[in-house]
């Protein structure tokens, strides 16, 4: 596959958060590469920040949500200007939908790797109704479907914490 034609310009943003600072246009797999950074970056502050899980939980869904926002017309404009529909190196989506999967996780290094599969797994699989909203339009179609990919992980995730 060719690599997409970057217009570094007035829309700089967008293409910055679109492909999540570069990552969407390494080759072999943008999406997981974007979601693996998404679990070390998150991983990484959770630590560091040392927060209560009441307030881990809050911060990652807060980050989830201004992800989705701000992706949303980052990947339309960059939709756009690459000329094609859903392009692969739009990854801003992975980030969202990694984050909701990351929401009610501690932490901790395997349960980040549980939510990174899980997520991966739902955003490849595409189970009903996430292949449907790929059909949505521009960034809203970019975005939704690994929202509802990383919110299935969220409830599979709560179910085996529950377990745990």
């Amino acid at each position: 596959m060719p690599q997409p034609k970057v217009r570094w310009g007035k829309t700089t943003w967008a293409w910055l958060t679109a492909t999540f600072f570069g990552i969407g246009l390494l080759p072999g797999g943008p999406g997981t590469w974007a979601s693996v950074a998404t679990v070390l970056i998150w991983t990484f502050s959770m630590r560091a920040l040392h927060l209560a899980p009441g307030a881990m939980m809050l911060w990652t869904a807060i980050a989830a949500v201004v992800v989705t926002l701000i992706g949303i017309p980052a990947s339309s404009i960059v939709e756009r200007e690459s000329g094609r529909e859903d392009p692969g190196h739009v990854v801003i989506d992975e980030v969202a939908g990694q984050l909701i999967a990351l929401v009610v996780s501690p932490a901790l290094w395997l349960h980040a790797a549980v939510a990174l599969l899980l997520f991966r797994a739902f955003d490849i699989t595409k189970p009903a109704p996430v292949r449907q909203l790929e059909r949505l339009h521009g960034g809203v179609g970019i975005m939704m479907d690994d929202v509802a990919a990383g919110g299935y992980a969220l409830l599979v995730s709560l179910a085996i914490h529950h377990k745990w």
